[in-house]
């Protein structure tokens, strides 16, 4: 079967765009259609939902931590607008507040306040998405379900879309300055309230799941060793989560699991785990040889094409470089579009379009 399976890769142009309606004879929809979608390539963002910090904020921390203040430099558009130019991977953070208004006071506003923001939306009780709370709190959708709404929304206006990845990084701990907001731990409740957000926006038929790639195999990491995941034809307009976590709070998520029975999201788990299909390896450079693998074995990787605000100040594409050859799955970066502060850096599919054939899946 899997000698089929790359097989059939290898007959798809390396460069065919998987969402163009059709195309020269290798690139036609029945045969592009029949890949599995661990096979496919895209690229995303990394903190998706990020706005800047405002001016005089931003200015206050590069007053005290100069490093830090470079890496948090940055911003992203809607993620209606991200969608639209090509990225098919999203990450989202979030906070728990099941009581709401935890995250409604920011504490550097106290210090410098110089750009409007609505805060009335973190009163409620629900999920909050920000990056940083009481420093880096701005967010195009400060509700996590507001986000999904967003996501919804655009994929059941473009269902010919390749899956889409949401990652989810869950926020606990606080800043080390007195009078800081200490984020509520993610305990077993708030897990399953996670999944219950999640699937109060989108249904059943609108997911890829683990217990469906699971099938009737004895483990998750048994089908994706199998590459059992769906055909592009059945899972385009669909949407998958993946939690990128510690492996503390993926020990909670799963809880006595034997993988994922019942979940909603993937999980960033190594290679050996009974819950084993998808992967974080975010240094494609030194992973590179790990990227690959994976990738070959049936797990579906992200990695990054930049960091920090780095290789956009410098315009350093050998990141970006390594991680599209490395064959990761989703290729996140900071860079859809250049920030002029910095110069011409951006990062896009090799090839163009928004979504191709993994390299290492030839």
């Amino acid at each position: 079967m899997i000698a089929s399976l790359f097989a059939a890769a290898l007959a798809i142009a390396a460069n065919c765009d998987l969402e163009a309606p059709s195309g020269e004879p290798g690139c036609a929809r029945p045969r592009v259609d029949a890949l599995r979608i661990n096979q496919i390539q895209a690229i995303g963002t990394h903190n998706s939902y990020k706005q800047a910090i405002s001016p005089a904020q931003i200015e206050l921390l590069r007053g005290s931590n100069p490093k830090e203040a470079a890496g948090l430099d940055y911003a992203h558009p809607p993620l209606t607008d991200q969608l639209a130019a090509g990225a098919r991977q999203l990450e989202l953070d979030i906070l728990y507040d099941p009581q709401g208004g935890r995250y409604a006071d920011p504490l550097v506003k106290k210090f410098a306040d110089d750009l409007p923001y609505d805060l009335a939306p973190l009163k409620g009780p629900g999920f909050k998405v920000m990056h940083v709370q009481d420093l880096d709190y701005r967010s195009n959708c400060p509700l996590f379900t507001g986000c999904l709404a967003e996501i919804r929304a655009w994929s059941k206006a473009h269902p010919d879309h390749v899956p889409l990845l949401i990652l989810l990084n869950l926020k606990e701990g606080k800043l080390d300055i007195p009078g800081a907001v200490l984020a509520q731990p993610f305990d077993a409740a708030a897990m399953d309230a996670v999944d219950g957000e999640i699937r109060s926006v989108f249904q059943p038929g609108e997911l890829i799941t683990p217990d469906q790639v699971q099938g009737r195999r004895a483990t998750l990491r048994e089908a994706a060793f199998a590459h059992a995941w769906p055909k592009l034809k059945s899972a385009r307009g669909k949407v998958m989560f993946a939690l990128d976590a510690p492996i503390e709070q993926v020990v909670i998520y799963r809880g006595a699991r034997k993988s994922l029975e019942g979940r909603v999201m993937f999980v960033n788990i190594d290679e050996t785990s009974p819950a084993a299909a998808y992967i974080t390896l975010n240094e494609p450079k030194e992973q590179a040889d790990r990227i690959a693998a994976a990738v070959r074995a049936g797990l579906i990787v992200r990695t990054r094409a930049d960091a920090d605000t780095a290789e956009a100040r410098t315009n350093d594409r050998s990141r970006q470089d390594a991680a599209f050859a490395a064959g990761a799955q989703y290729v996140s970066t900071d860079y859809m579009k250049p920030d002029p502060r910095f110069g011409p850096y951006e990062a896009h599919l090799p090839g163009g379009g928004a979504a191709r054939l993994s390299p290492a899946s030839k």
